[in-house]
């Protein structure tokens, strides 16, 4: 009996996300569109991130410890854990010198 409650916090604790329910970002040879994304605040959510350029992206924020690069033509999809209410940059890091590289991620 122990085990089986053990197994169900677990399986609890863990947010769910449904495929494309998050909100989505698109690459294109240095240009991020949209540059600001809105998220709510204390709730995880699943940001996707497409890749429509030429070549490789790569999608950092330092602040949030993600890095993930995106091969061209494809997408990702990247976990945010519950964002406290702030501001959290992230850059499309091969272009993040071209302002139209750099974006932010807003709790709200």
């Amino acid at each position: 009996m122990f085990q089986f409650a053990a197994a169900v916090v677990v399986v609890m604790a863990h947010p769910v996300f449904a495929a494309g329910t998050g909100p989505v970002v698109t690459f294109k040879d240095g240009v991020i569109s949209p540059q600001v994304i809105e998220v709510p605040a204390g709730q995880a959510v699943r940001l996707t991130v497409k890749n429509e350029g030429k070549g490789p992206a790569e999608f950092e924020s330092k602040r949030l410890h993600i890095e993930q690069v995106i091969a061209a033509g494809t997408s990702a999809e990247i976990e945010l854990r519950a964002l406290p209410a702030g501001h959290y940059p992230f850059v499309e890091e091969f272009h993040e010198n071209l302002a139209t590289g750099r974006g932010e991620i807003v709790a709200k």
